[in-house]
């Protein structure tokens, strides 16, 4: 819902010697030199700040040339040979191992071979894996697979805290006390922690006091309808379909052929207004040849050609963004989630419109939250802070996560992490095909595309 500029970040540096330049995501614009995207680069040099890279599968002469433009981690490697390319060229390897994707399988064996050069990552751990791993996890594997002990623990405390400069004491003279206590090195259960020579952990309790921070939510949607979201088919023309792979953050880009109905009068849902002018988007400009009014694509669970929403959730009367996704699986119902890489506008998909728009509208009514519909029934988790996180307690957080991914798996989808899947569809620099507030996007062209082709 807004822009963070080369003017924000040099506010922010001048401010804070804390704040570093966080993953450069828009790896074209970098490889392009763009002027925008240039200008950050330049202002995190002039600091002397941290540049985390975002660069999944950049090889050859293009990663040259984004290594060369001053970027110095990435965690985003998915295969060993990746990943020892950037360390050749001088990066820095974060091992991720999230609810998503995962790759500490593929690269434990950069622990051995470049000791220095890794640290561990989650990047997205949604709140049930979060209730039972996290760092601690990654290590205990690389462990039990035979990496050297020290290289793995390095890993995993002192290399992050001296690439990142953290406040973090190292067991040195005049450092401050922060360290833990396990029971062993084997399983390294953690027994006590302390912060600056003060016990915060006694294993079963948190020893201070969690300060309260004012609830911050920017949340404009207004409640859809089944209307909202048909598409009229276009004689002669195909689909681009988004095609997930399990455990990526890649998608395909399909072809498919669209089923089609006729267009039927729905019921309109309680409590959505249809007196409403969309605002002006590109979808309004976009060619509509050979439409049929009477005609409209449908998914198709047979061939699990299913619909994706997105809804722009930092304006009024924004008009659905809708496409066809193929890989979730989904037999019946419908799921939807504030959390949607990197904008978090609304997203949605399922198997039919009626209870798409049902699951967005219990997002919507809680002001952000996640959702599944199925069978006339819906149950959501809602996340009052910025749509993305909530106040309660982990735990209990956990569970009621746990409850909707069981919703979700009854609804026949076989994705081991359903809701951060979804999450990132939206995001619009990962190849190939992925979908915004404003279109379908080519990852590969950097440009928006038209659903039908």
């Amino acid at each position: 819902g807004a822009e963070i500029s080369a003017k924000e970040i040099e506010t922010l540096f001048r401010e804070s010697e804390d704040y570093h330049l966080a993953e450069m995501m828009n790896f074209p614009g970098v490889i392009e030199k763009v002027p925008e995207v240039m200008k950050k680069i330049e202002v995190a040099k002039k600091y002397h700040r941290i540049i985390d890279g975002h660069a999944p599968g950049l090889r050859g002469e293009a990663l040259k040339k984004y290594e060369e433009a001053g970027i110095m981690t990435d965690h985003e490697c998915s295969t060993l040979q990746e990943a020892r390319e950037k360390i050749a060229l001088g990066m820095y390897i974060l091992i991720r191992e999230g609810s998503a994707a995962k790759n500490l399988e593929a690269l434990m064996p950069l622990l051995d071979e470049a000791p220095d050069k890794v640290m561990f990552c989650t990047d997205d751990a949604h709140p049930d894996d979060l209730s039972e791993r996290h760092i601690r996890h990654s290590v205990l594997r690389c462990l039990e697979k035979g990496y050297d002990f020290w290289h793995v623990l390095r890993a995993a405390t002192i290399n992050p805290v001296e690439f990142y400069g953290l406040n973090v004491g190292l067991l040195q003279e005049n450092d401050p006390a922060d360290f833990v206590v396990c029971d062993d090195l084997k399983e390294l259960n953690i027994q006590e922690v302390y912060v600056n020579g003060e016990k915060v952990f006694d294993g079963k309790n948190v020893l201070v006091d969690i300060p309260e921070s004012p609830v911050i939510n920017r949340f404009e949607a207004e409640k859809t309808d089944p209307a909202d979201l048909s598409i009229p088919y276009r004689e002669g023309k195909n689909l681009r379909v988004i095609g997930v792979v399990d455990g990526s953050l890649f998608t395909n880009k399909l072809i498919m052929e669209p089923s089609v109905e006729s267009f039927t009068s729905l019921n309109r849902l309680p409590g959505v207004s249809r007196d409403r002018m969309y605002r002006n988007d590109r979808e309004e400009t976009a060619q509509k040849g050979n439409e049929r009014t009477d005609l409209q694509a449908v998914p198709d669970i047979k061939r699990d050609l299913l619909k994706i929403v997105v809804l722009n959730r930092y304006i009024k009367n924004a008009r659905p963004v809708v496409g066809f996704i193929n890989g979730f699986g989904l037999k019946e119902g419908a799921l939807a989630s504030s959390i949607a890489h990197d904008s978090h506008n609304l997203i949605a998909v399922g198997t039919n419109d009626r209870e798409i728009a049902t699951a967005m509208n219990a997002v919507i009514e809680v002001k952000g939250g996640i959702a599944v519909t199925l069978r006339e029934y819906t149950d959501v988790l809602p996340l009052p802070v910025a749509g993305l996180m909530t106040t309660e307690d982990g735990e209990k957080v956990a569970e009621k996560y746990r409850q909707l991914n069981r919703l979700v798996q009854e609804a026949g989808s076989p994705l081991q992490a359903p809701f951060m899947t979804l999450s990132f569809m939206a995001l619009l620099v990962i190849p190939e095909l992925k979908i915004g507030d404003r279109g379908l996007f080519d990852v590969n062209k950097f440009d928006f595309t038209e659903l039908w082709v």
